[in-house]
């Protein structure tokens, strides 16, 4: 039997071939102009991300050193209706002793000194072993039963969460709510007054401790 003939000319085949490179190079334009944009997303989101790093680094950065600012104004400011005494005794005694004022904020005192690790006591405390935590650089809050609850609650927490410092009830002092280091004491309107963080930062371990450094802990807890 004779063979079928291809009917197909060369122009046909010719054309055929031309289409499929066509099609071939039109998919591949595709595929580069998808890659394309995706390079282009990739980048532009690494571009924000950086950008976004960059801004929050220079905010934290900033918040930074306006919080060091901060810092540095309040230890050089003075507190305002601060008092003051110098020349305080710092003599180690084993008897009770009859300090000038309430609460005391130095002078002679017992040679064990009272816990001031964060501490907070709901109870009153030995003076004499709480001025030997002044010593050492310690923050005194005091109250009384005049102090609102908030107050103390608040305070209670600044307390507990600040090493070199204590806090107890003394039932006698003058004002409900008060703050002692040594040499310093301050009577403050609320827990949120200003005059608190101030304090806080100026006196804690601060350029008037008489012993700097020394334990606020292995002493006596009541």
């Amino acid at each position: 039997m004779a063979s079928a003939k291809n009917t197909s000319s060369p122009r046909n085949q010719n054309s055929a071939t031309a289409a499929r490179r066509a099609k071939l190079e039109e998919a591949r334009r595709k595929e580069r102009a998808r890659e394309r944009r995706t390079r282009i997303i990739t980048i532009s989101a690494s571009v924000a991300v950086v950008a976004a790093l960059v801004a929050g680094g220079g905010y934290l950065m900033a918040q930074a050193d306006e919080q060091d600012k901060a810092e540095e104004q309040a230890k050089s400011s003075p507190v305002t209706g601060e008092r003051s005494w110098d020349k305080l005794a710092q003599n180690h005694v084993d008897k009770p002793v009859s300090y000038p004022m309430n609460p005391p904020v130095g002078g002679d005192h017992n040679q064990v000194w009272m816990n001031c690790n964060a501490d907070v006591y709901t109870e009153a405390i030995p003076k004499e072993n709480a001025v030997h935590s002044l010593e050492h650089g310690a923050v005194w809050v005091t109250y009384n039963e005049k102090a609102k609850p908030a107050d103390i609650k608040a305070l209670g927490e600044r307390v507990s969460s600040t090493p070199y410092s204590l806090m107890s009830p003394v039932k006698d002092q003058d004002a409900p709510l008060m703050l002692s280091a040594w040499g310093k004491q301050v009577t403050v309107k609320s827990a949120s007054d200003a005059r608190v963080a101030q304090f806080f930062t100026k006196y804690v371990q601060g350029p008037q401790t008489p012993e700097p450094g020394a334990a606020c802990s292995g002493g006596l807890a009541k």
